[in-house]
């Protein structure tokens, strides 16, 4: 049995080594930047599992692979020729978390290019923002359409893809053979008694399956971009998140992540989630505080700011 103090166990973990229930073995957390690894990734991963593991190699629930079965004793080789090809070992500790998005840049029904986009969030806030501690965990969930394949809105951060449409109603020439209607999945469009299109927003998700599906362009994209949700949790207990209001660009997104940590950091209570965090400030509040630029103003007073209490959870 290996002889580590729970400081040194500790000290792995929050490097992404976790020690294994055998009491003997560890596993390093590989992360992928957006999902995705590439040839030479992969075979340095196929080459790490046979030579400093047991030869398996797990999948997570969060797009990372766990090396499995590695003695203490090739720890740092195999964390060393990880990091030779580009990849990190990590996705611990109360900091943000490893990026999760689908396939939404090569799926059907995808609207945006999700992988792309999680790159360019991973490389902000996982990598530059990795020395900023949070009272607990922060997730980042980015999902392509509203099909929910990864589930954003039970991320701290959510982010789905949207296509809005718009109807003009003077346009529709009520011609009794509505694809419109017959391409929305969730009945947010029907026919009224004469046989015009009617648009129920209300129960409209923004698939954007509706779009360019009438032949006199009744119904065409008002805007494409992305829904936010705060909050979400999906754990030992559950919150269903809170939406921010509008559709929003990828620029727009990255300033509302950025602003949305720096809140957390500063108010909420070290050992607290985020979406506890909202429960105890009150939801209306926080996206009040969220949706105004003053906490970009105080961004470097708020990083140097102490926690308010010492330590966090790690898990």
């Amino acid at each position: 049995m290996l002889n580590l103090n729970d400081d040194q166990k500790k000290a792995l973990k929050a490097r992404g080594i976790i020690l294994t229930n055998d009491g003997e073995h560890f596993i390093e957390r590989v992360i992928s930047p957006n999902g995705v690894f590439n040839a030479e990734q992969m075979q340095m991963l196929t080459d790490c599992a046979k030579k400093y593991g047991n030869g398996k190699i797990a999948m997570t629930t969060r797009l990372t692979v766990e090396i499995q079965g590695i003695p203490y004793e090739n720890i740092e080789q195999c964390f060393e020729d990880i990091q030779s090809v580009g990849l990190y070992v990590g996705g611990t500790s109360s900091l943000v978390r490893p990026v999760v998005s689908c396939k939404g840049s090569v799926c059907v029904h995808g609207l945006m290019d999700t992988q792309a986009f999680c790159e360019r969030v991973f490389n902000e806030f996982y990598v530059k923002w990795h020395t900023v501690r949070l009272p607990h965990k922060f997730k980042i969930g980015i999902g392509g359409c509203p099909n929910n394949c990864v589930k954003p809105a039970f991320h701290d951060f959510g982010i789905m893809g949207q296509s809005v449409p718009e109807y003009d109603p003077d346009l529709c020439n009520a011609c009794g053979k509505c694809s419109v209607v017959d391409k929305c999945p969730v009945g947010a469009t029907t026919r009224d008694e004469d046989g015009n299109l009617v648009l129920d927003h209300s129960k409209c998700t923004n698939c954007g399956k509706c779009i360019g599906e009438c032949p006199f362009d009744c119904i065409e994209e008002k805007a494409r971009g992305y829904k936010v949700s705060i909050g979400g949790i999906f754990g030992k207990t559950q919150r269903y998140p809170d939406y921010l209001p509008g559709i929003y660009s990828e620029d727009e997104v990255m300033k509302l992540i950025e602003k949305c940590i720096l809140l957390y950091r500063e108010q909420g209570i070290t050992g607290e989630r985020f979406g506890r965090t909202l429960d105890r400030m009150g939801a209306d509040n926080f996206i009040a505080q969220l949706l105004s630029d003053d906490v970009l103003e105080r961004k470097q007073a708020i990083l140097d700011a102490q926690l308010h209490l010492v330590g966090g959870a790690t898990c």
